[in-house]
């Protein structure tokens, strides 16, 4: 539980606010506090009669904002920043992981840490709810520090999907072990640049990607059939050694669950900085227009910005 290879080198210092967006500005030094606030609270702790420290309970940090404002970064700023051992991984593969260990026995691994960085915290059913309500509060009573990253505030996650009360109960709980930080701006991943890459003909589709050493070449169909098969936390495998990603006939994904198995590969696809070449729709053409207004909008937009951003990547051949 490591961050993605694209931010094994970020710090503080190299995050450069946009000067047209003050709140860039107050996210790096409030970022910044944080990560000396874990450190404290790790060495930290009130001593007890018998001269054992009791854990002083975990800071919580929640970084709300749009698209490509860096959010990332900074959590992954923090986790360069604090005292070992700390954990990072995104909000899926949390739930990977207390669904491998179990949950007391992930409470235990992870509870002798100085932070948990959680980034893309979203929840897409009540059950994931509880549980990592649970496993956050149990591991901030013992002194865990929680950072997370999300498109939207502790109080709204969930929004649009499920109106549960006990979902709803989950939901407050969660925010109240954040303060919430919020960092505006346009999406730095598509500022100032040309429009993405057009498709290109399936011919010179295939021409191309018999130039590359380590590209893969899949039918967009096949493609999709065959995550179906596979475990989202086995997307990581799937791409690893990779160094160019040929779709040949993309198209509109034909329903959600289709749909949410490419937010997942875009992101793994995103963390290893693979570019991709596609013949068939463009890349901001997969989501539906019924999808963009249901409640998994905010995934797919991100989706879409990380795929166009992936298609700019330049390729070298063999």
């Amino acid at each position: 539980m490591v961050p993605p290879a694209m931010f094994d080198e970020v710090s503080f210092a190299s995050y450069i606010p946009d000067p047209n967006e003050p709140s860039q500005a107050v996210a790096v030094a409030k970022a910044e506090e944080f990560a000396q606030k874990v450190a404290k609270i790790r060495g930290g702790g009130r001593r007890g009669l018998f001269g054992k420290k009791a854990p002083a309970t975990g800071a919580g940090l929640y970084l709300d904002g749009g698209f490509g404002v860096g959010k990332t970064h900074l959590l992954a700023s923090i986790y360069h920043s604090s005292p070992s051992p700390k954990a990072f991984g995104t909000f899926v593969e949390l739930t990977h992981v207390v669904g491998a260990l179990g949950f007391n026995q992930a409470v235990e691994q992870l509870s002798n840490h100085s932070v948990l960085c959680i980034d893309e915290f979203e929840l897409d059913d009540p059950g994931d709810t509880m549980l990592v309500s649970r496993l956050l509060a149990e591991l901030s009573q013992r002194g865990v520090s929680i950072v997370a990253t999300s498109n939207t505030l502790p109080g709204q996650l969930g929004e649009g999907r499920f109106a549960a009360q006990d979902f709803l109960r989950e939901i407050k709980k969660l925010g109240s072990i954040f303060e919430t930080l919020r960092v505006d701006g346009p999406d730095y991943r598509h500022r100032d640049l040309p429009p993405a890459p057009d498709p290109i003909p399936s011919d010179e589709l295939h021409e191309l990607a018999d130039t590359v050493d380590g590209a893969t070449l899949d039918s967009f169909d096949e493609l999709c059939r065959h995550l179906g098969t596979l475990h989202p936390s086995r997307y990581k495998k799937l791409v690893e050694g990779v160094t160019a990603v040929y779709l040949d006939g993309v198209h509109a994904a034909p329903d959600q669950s289709v749909a949410l198995r490419l937010v997942v590969l875009a992101d793994r696809l995103y963390d290893e900085s693979i570019p991709v070449t596609v013949s068939g729709a463009k890349l901001d053409e997969i989501f539906t227009p019924e999808m963009l207004a249901g409640g998994y909008k905010k995934k797919y937009l991100r989706a879409t910005s990380r795929l166009l951003a992936l298609s700019r990547f330049e390729v070298t051949a063999s």
